[in-house]
């Protein structure tokens, strides 16, 4: 046995509201710059939909991920060394620019310079990869909240293979479907593909942390990476000419902080922890016969933290103890292993992904209550899972390779918390009946409801700091984020760009905000280091600099009301 640590995140789709406040602050920290104006480290799609790039799930066309040979052995969808090098100058089985959406700004510089006349001036879309005129006709979200319709649904390649397997049950279920919103990342798997893929060898697992990163220095642009990866969450900078992925964030991570976009996420719907698993069995774990227990599989690959020895075999491994103390309070453990109520995303794949998502629940709830029903009470909740208008079959084919009894079980679970802590909040006696009908019990229910529904900052977030001993490995040929046209080409910090002192804004406001509730000087007067920053003020008193000197006054003093 040889124990890793692996950041993970786990997304309760319950709780996503389709905001896109995760893509939109991935974005403007990592790919706001010529060569990817396409690229959505972050996205979110509506499902039923086709997603982004459009059908990435049909890997029958795509190719993407592992296969299992004749022999039992893991190989590569797309093809091993020989088909590699034949299709190394052009892989015919890439997304192209219309499968993604080619990118557009408009010519408001028309509507400022435009002369005086009787017609309103008109801003035409203008491409952002040629500058020439262009006619908008997809985008990485042009089937927001139209998920379920039957124009878009049908295309969905999900509802495709269930139509075929059963035609008029699908066809009558998507006819009441309702929608709900899939945010996606890069997996960071186990067993990533788009690292086998890689003919450079610039694609890399850190031993560290299990961040799957691009090392700037090495790739070559081939693009086979692309074509391996299933997700399709490697994208192709067109101005550098190298390959770029969702990095993690993982200059944040090293600080202990959380992802952008778990940061800014307005549903509180991530979480971040460290999952410790067994390395050697990896291979094994991905190369099961039976797609339906590659969950399984993969939950056995995840050690526990208590047992006394993992935690032997990981310090013997250089886990730190840090690491181990994180792991034990790991919230993506908790829901993963411990619930039972995390899924992966499309195990079928082989890659063992590493970020793993909460089924949908909700819609059950409010179909009841629009129906007139109570739509908390177990026996009602519990017998509507199985009527749900969107078919089980369809979350099944997202989370575990088509076994609806595991989405049945996840569901029945998340519907007994509901069950279950209604009473307790209403102040009536709990039933115990209703955890012991989905094999928990009270206490874990509530745990399990705690860490859902009411969990704090620092229970969403278990990021355990980088160690100074492993500065040169983390350090690494690496990603090398200041590299040229690359993400975080600014000044390094943990937000990709400089924020004025080596310390992060956030980090920087966390102590300002401590210091003014704990001592009676003004804030920030000790920290800002001769900064302004408004969020750590608080009207008491004035930072040197935050308002305009009047002329002939000493410099440093605290301005008098008229000056202000």
């Amino acid at each position: 046995m040889r124990v890793m640590a692996q950041v993970g995140m786990v997304m309760n789709l319950d709780k996503c509201i389709g905001c896109h406040t995760c893509s939109v602050t991935c974005k403007q920290a990592w790919t706001n710059r010529a060569g990817t104006e396409y690229v959505w480290f972050n996205n979110v799609e509506t499902r039923p939909g086709q997603g982004y790039p459009r059908r990435y799930d049909d890997q029958e066309t795509w190719r993407g991920g592992w296969r299992l040979n004749r022999n039992g052995k893991l190989r590569l969808r797309a093809g091993g060394r020989l088909q590699k090098l034949l299709t190394l100058f052009a892989s015919p089985v890439q997304p192209t620019i219309d499968d993604y959406y080619e990118p557009w700004t408009y010519d408001y510089q028309t509507l400022i310079d435009a002369p005086l006349g009787d017609d309103f001036p008109v801003a035409r879309p203008k491409s952002l990869l040629t500058g020439e005129d262009t006619k908008v006709t997809w985008s990485a979200n042009w089937d927001d909240n139209l998920g379920g319709g039957p124009e878009l649904a049908s295309r969905d390649p999900i509802v495709e293979k269930l139509r075929r397997e059963s035609e008029d049950a699908i066809r009558f279920s998507f006819e009441q479907t309702f929608m709900f919103y899939l945010p996606r990342i890069c997996e960071h798997c186990l067993n990533p593909s788009c690292m086998a893929s890689c003919p450079s060898g610039a694609i890399y697992k850190r031993s560290e942390d299990g961040i799957v990163l691009v090392d700037q220095d090495r790739c070559r642009g081939w693009r086979q990476c692309i074509t391996g990866c299933p997700y399709k969450k490697i994208y192709f900078n067109h101005k550098s000419g190298k390959a770029e992925k969702c990095t993690l964030c993982y200059p944040r991570i090293e600080v202990g902080q959380p992802t952008v976009c778990s940061e800014t996420c307005v549903g509180r719907l991530r979480y971040l922890g460290i999952f410790l698993y067994d390395a050697d069995a990896v291979t094994a774990a991905a190369s099961v016969p039976d797609e339906h227990d590659l969950y399984e599989a993969q939950l056995d690959l995840m050690l526990d933290p208590e047992d006394p020895d993992v935690i032997a075999a990981a310090r013997a491994d250089g886990i730190p103890d840090d690491w181990l103390a994180a792991a034990r309070r790991s919230p993506v453990y908790a829901l993963a292993k411990k619930f039972r109520v995390a899924l992966p995303l499309h195990p079928e794949y082989r890659t063992m992904p590493m970020v793993w998502y909460v089924p949908p629940l909700s819609p059950i709830v409010d179909l009841l209550a629009e129906q007139g029903h109570d739509a908390e009470s177990p026996g009602t909740l519990f017998g509507a899972i199985e009527a749900l208008r969107i078919p089980v079959e369809y979350l099944a084919e997202l989370f575990t390779a088509g076994d609806t009894d595991v989405i049945e079980t996840v569901l029945r679970r998340l519907a007994a918390m509901r069950a279950y802590m209604r009473d307790v909040t209403l102040g009536r006696d709990p039933d115990s009946s209703i955890p012991a009908a989905v094999g928990m019990t009270e206490e874990q229910v509530y745990e399990m409801y705690r860490l859902m529904a009411i969990a704090k900052y620092d229970e969403r977030y278990v990021i355990p700091t980088a160690h100074v001993e492993q500065a040169a490995r983390l350090d690494e040929m690496a990603c090398a984020l200041d590299y040229d046209e690359g993400p975080g080409m600014f000044d390094s910090s943990p937000f990709g760009e400089a924020s004025g002192t080596p310390a992060p804004v956030s980090v920087e406001t966390f102590h300002a905000l401590k210091q003014r509730q704990t001592t009676d000087t003004a804030a920030g007067e000790h920290t800002m280091a001769g900064r302004t920053n408004l969020l750590n003020w608080d009207g008491n008193g004035a930072p040197t600099g935050l308002f305009p000197e009047r002329a002939g006054r000493e410099h440093g003093g605290t301005p008098d009301r008229d000056s202000r």
